[in-house]
């Protein structure tokens, strides 16, 4: 047989029951300043205090496990127009160029526009570092509190077709 036991916390406040609440206590008057004596300015707001984490070796619990190292520092919305507001992961290599100066690559983000990007050109997290004739490595900048490497490099290939050996 189970015992149900229950509290009631009404009883202690005065007035609760006969619905009278008591009126709140007047605030005592400030005392007046006297002639002779500085006047002191009132006391500030008492501000929060920052909050800041020592991980000392273990993870932000605030930061996500899902999505941990792909996320870019900045504001959501201050992205530069074209290639340079991309990410690395918002970028398809659909094709290579062989020109005088080497390859070129055509990149397709996911504005659906297509750009010619040459060795050295930058993306919103990273840097093209080398294109061959059939693949774009880019040094991608990692965001990542608990990686010692600071960059790593990210293969985009171009899809070979099924039949080909």
């Amino acid at each position: 047989m189970t015992r149900v036991v229950i509290l009631v916390a009404t009883l202690a406040i005065p007035g609760v029951l006969s619905g009278q609440v008591p009126a709140p206590a007047p605030a005592p008057p400030a005392p007046a300043p006297q002639a002779g004596a500085p006047a002191t300015p009132p006391s500030p707001a008492l501000e929060p205090l920052g909050y800041t984490y020592d991980p000392e070796g273990r993870r932000d619990p605030f930061v996500s496990l899902i999505r941990r190292g792909t996320e870019v520092a900045g504001p959501a919305g201050a992205r530069p127009d074209g290639l340079p507001g991309l990410t690395t992961s918002e970028v398809v290599l659909r094709g290579t160029l062989k020109g005088r100066d080497g390859f070129v690559a055509m990149l397709q983000g996911i504005d659906n526009k297509t750009y010619l990007v040459r060795p050295g050109d930058t993306l919103l997290d990273g840097t093209i570092r080398t294109i061959t004739a059939d693949a774009v490595v880019i040094l991608q900048k990692v965001n990542d509190p608990l990686s010692l490497a600071t960059e790593r490099e990210v293969r985009k290939e171009l899809r070979q077709p099924e039949g080909a050996n």
